[in-house]
């Protein structure tokens, strides 16, 4: 879909990794670039040690400053983590940029800032709007358990893992209220479509597409081997209870950060957030002469997805076809 920034005194966040030369000399172009072609623009950024000089301070929360773009330099990580600065309420478009760290989030090399500014500004965009879940914890009385972590908006997966113990998890799954199975394994991992190219595919979960409304379930080496990893619709509440024959108690991270300890009888109740996260596509700001006669999707129709997983996954890369392309390189 289509998305603009408004017309007058457009505000930006800028979102950055840890701030070394490659990445101070980015955000010091970048930021130029915009004083200079866009003097009305607010520039802010994270309450930080680096924050850069021409930034004004900008801090999360119901109350934060309104922001209509969201620029961010770095990883996956980074992503990740400006997705959690917007824990209630709609995000606003994020631009990302590659620092070196090629990902399936990272649909800009900082050397294309230009194009991609311009584009943004002038409304010339579109975006993937990237499904996130939401959490919330009960206790073993299904009391719900009024912790810090329950607003949190999850871009990848949460993840339920036994952690340093060395005993398996057994843990009770329900799907819209309805008992599933027992699970027996290190753990579960709940992810969105975004991230069935993150932990779930390294425990062996499939492969969804980023515009699908689902939600991946999928095993950490399961005892069963008939415990495959399933789909569910977006509309599923999946709750998982640490059964009170369970030998140790389960940690919880959300995108990788540790946030809860379950003990037997607690549970994690995962649902689709209503807020999802809006990614500019860089095939929507492909400009005509890139693409070759003939050949390829138009401007704005190319998926970038379908790229990434035959460039950065290299899917279904038969020996042949890696050795024809050793051959054609040399």
């Amino acid at each position: 879909m289509s998305a603009s920034l408004p017309d007058l005194w457009p505000s930006v966040l800028i979102v950055n990794k840890l701030r070394t030369k490659p990445v101070v000399d980015a955000i010091d172009t970048l930021l130029k670039y915009i004083r200079e072609k866009y003097p009305d623009v607010e520039i802010y950024h994270e309450d930080r040690p680096d924050i850069p000089e021409c930034a004004k301070v900008w801090h999360p929360g119901p109350d934060a400053q309104p922001i209509d773009l969201v620029i961010t330099l770095g990883g996956d990580g980074t992503i990740l983590h400006a997705s959690s600065l917007f824990k209630t309420g709609a995000v606003p478009p994020v631009l990302s940029f590659s620092m070196g760290t090629l990902g399936f989030l990272l649909p800009f090399h900082i050397d294309d800032y230009t194009k991609a500014i311009d584009s943004a500004f002038a409304g010339r965009i579109t975006v993937l709007h990237r499904m996130r879940l939401s959490c919330s914890f009960q206790d073993s009385g299904g009391e719900r358990i009024d912790t810090q972590c329950e607003d949190w908006q999850v871009m990848n997966e949460v993840a339920l893992h036994r952690g340093s113990s060395p005993h398996l998890n057994t843990i009770d799954v329900f799907v819209d209220g309805q008992h599933l199975t027992e699970a027996v394994s290190d753990g579960l991992i709940v992810s969105t479509p975004t991230g069935s190219t993150a932990y779930s595919l390294s425990a062996g979960g499939p492969i969804v597409h980023p515009s699908l409304s689902a939600i991946v379930l999928t095993p950490i080496c399961p005892r069963s081997l008939s415990f495959r990893p399933l789909v569910f619709p977006s509309s599923s509440s999946i709750t998982l209870r640490i059964s009170e024959r369970s030998r140790a108690s389960a940690g919880l991270s959300m995108d990788g950060q540790v946030s809860h300890i379950l003990s037997p009888g607690e549970a994690v109740t995962v649902r689709a957030s209503l807020y999802s996260i809006p990614c500019i596509n860089r095939s929507s700001i492909t400009e005509p002469e890139d693409i070759l006669d003939g050949e390829g999707a138009g401007p704005g129709k190319e998926d970038d997805w379908v790229r990434d997983i035959n460039n950065l996954l290299q899917y279904n890369a038969t020996f042949r076809s890696k050795a024809l392309t050793r051959h054609s390189r040399s």
